[in-house]
Order: structure tokens, then C-alpha cells, then sequence
């Protein structure tokens, strides 16, 4: 069975994003970016993907996305309905609706439908990109969390979790550090 892989990048105290959904305050350095483009290539947006030329990249770990409206609202502003065209594209909101056949939207259930999605035999994991709330309410399905954190105090914003008090433990498997200070964690359902 395929993973849920919540792939993030927090500050030091949580924060997924600003307030705003602001994200440009992470200090993200070229060897850093060098290292997405070569293990994860499918985390970019597609317009991303086209200007550091990896449009045509194969996707490595992951062929599907599940997100939330709030991660998927800024592609408007790009603009674009579809900003993960390479990936299968899933978006959970009750009030959203969206005129793309390639992004579908999940009004209902979000467990039922990663759990459908877990039980499909593609070979290849299911990228959670967030946000905080939707991270929340998939908690109990997710298996995997690789974790970018960057050496920044955000003090206010979208935390990685924004739900109840759930404890669930993960255990770490691996970390690696860049120049900067920043470190990827991946860590593992206990």
C-alpha cells in the first residue's frame, strides 16, 4: 500500500506559512534548492518546474497531491486552475468549486479519500502539501513526514498542524543538514 508523505517546510516554531500565507521568509539556499530539484522534482508547481527547467522531469516519489483550498488558492494569482498539471491533483473544501478536469475537488470526507487513494497500486506515494488544517484531520493516515526546518522564528502564522490535541508519535530515520542551517527529517509512523 502507497504513503500519505507529509512534505513540509516549518520554522523553528511551527509555522508552516505567515499569516498571509506568506512563505518567502524561509532562507532558502541554492544548495537547498539544488536538492529539491534532484530528490523531489514533483513538490514544484509546474510553472516553477518550467522556469528552472524541469518540465519535463519525471516524478520520483510521488504521483498525486492532496491539498487544501488554502494551498490552492494562490495558483489563481498565477494564474492557473491546474499547478500541479504532472501530478493527479485533489483538492479538499466544502466550498470551492473548480472548472479544471484535472484538479478534482473532495467536498466530503478527506480520510475516505486518501484511504482510496492509499489503496491504489501505482507504485509511487501520495504528497500532502498541506495546509496546517487539512494536515490535522489526516493525522491518523499519515505515515510519513519529511520535515525542512529552516533555522527562521516566524512567530506568528499557519501552524503545521492546526487541530486538536492529538499526540501521535513519529520516529526519525534520517536527517540531512545544509550550509544554512537547514535540516530535511524524515520521520515515520511509531
Amino acid at each position: 500500500m502507497r504513503k500519505l508523505v507529509y512534505y513540509v517546510g516549518v520554522s523553528l516554531d511551527g509555522y508552516i506559512a505567515g499569516p498571509d500565507g506568506e512563505v518567502d521568509f524561509y532562507p532558502v539556499s541554492e544548495e537547498m534548492i539544488a536538492w529539491i530539484n534532484a530528490r523531489y522534482p514533483e513538490t514544484l508547481p509546474t510553472h516553477i518546474r518550467r522556469l528552472v527547467g524541469l518540465d519535463d522531469a519525471p516524478n520520483k516519489v510521488f504521483d498525486t497531491l492532496v491539498m487544501g483550498r488554502g494551498t490552492y488558492e494562490p495558483a489563481l494569482d498565477v494564474p492557473t486552475t491546474s499547478p500541479y498539471s504532472h501530478l493527479r491533483q485533489y483538492v479538499v473544501s466544502s466550498t470551492l468549486t473548480i472548472d479544471d478536469p484535472t484538479v478534482q475537488v473532495e467536498a466530503g470526507d478527506p480520510i475516505g479519500l486518501v484511504r482510496r487513494l492509499k489503496a491504489e497500486d501505482t507504485g509511487m506515494d501520495i504528497y500532502l502539501a498541506g495546509g496546517g488544517r487539512l494536515a490535522a484531520s489526516l493525522l491518523p493516515e499519515i505515515d510519513e513526514i519529511i520535515l525542512k526546518s529552516y533555522p527562521v522564528v516566524a512567530g506568528a502564522g499557519i501552524p503545521m498542524f492546526a487541530g486538536g490535541f492529538r499526540p501521535t508519535l513519529f520516529t526519525p530515520t534520517r536527517r540531512e543538514s545544509f550550509g544554512n542551517g537547514t535540516q530535511v527529517t524524515w520521520l515515520t509512523r511509531a
